[in-house]
């Protein structure tokens, strides 16, 4: 069972959707039992980053993600998911993010020519041996909505960079903790590709 977090701020429906598709059992969920006993954990994000930290923090869902994640539980954020995994957000001065992982989201950088949020489908650069593209062919094509990036304390956790006025942080993954800041659930069979070798995964070390 793969346990999807409602914090009133997801795109909850189409990640249910796609993991249907890919025949995986699947709860949209704020119930810490269920979060808590599900082998798998999905933390979706769509909206501002403050916003969603006070509804985390309103749900007590901040407690069962560092459970979850300090288990070593497979766990997956998407898009703003990524962004609150990490300490802060230039979007939300002086907001404390999950702080799960290390490093900064940042304001994607002015760039003549370049329209800021970053919507539509880019390339990735996959590096050190992501889990979660095992089995994709260099360069895929992910689609991308977001006005801030990732940049990682540790480039060793990066397993996906893009580049869109800056080199962005797409992907990272440490121990069994993993993030995108594209939508997998929007793009399409390399999406659906992502989302399998996640539902694949084991707990503890496996």
């Amino acid at each position: 069972m793969i346990a999807i977090i409602d914090y009133n701020a997801g795109n909850l429906k189409s990640v249910e959707k796609a993991l249907h598709f890919l025949g995986e059992d699947c709860v949209i969920t704020r119930n810490f039992h269920e979060i808590e006993t599900a082998d798998k954990v999905i933390l979706p994000g769509v909206g501002a980053f403050g916003d969603a930290m006070e509804q985390l923090k309103k749900y007590e869902l901040d407690k069962v993600i560092h459970q979850v994640t300090a288990e070593n539980k497979p766990f997956l954020g998407i898009c703003l998911g990524l962004q609150l995994l990490f300490e802060g957000s230039d979007e939300s001065q002086g907001v404390e993010g999950l702080h799960v992982l290390d490093g900064q989201i940042l304001r994607i950088p002015d760039q003549s020519g370049l329209k800021i949020p970053h919507i539509g489908w880019n390339s990735l650069h996959l590096q050190n041996d992501g889990r979660l593209f095992a089995g994709l062919e260099e360069n895929p094509y992910v689609y991308f909505v977001h006005s801030y990036y990732l940049k990682a304390a540790d480039e060793q956790i990066v397993k996906a960079t893009t580049q869109y006025s800056t080199t962005i942080h797409a992907s990272v993954e440490s121990g069994n903790t993993f993030a995108c800041q594209f939508h997998p659930e929007k793009s399409g069979t390399v999406g659906l590709s992502i989302l399998k070798n996640f539902a694949k995964l084991r707990g503890g070390n496996a």
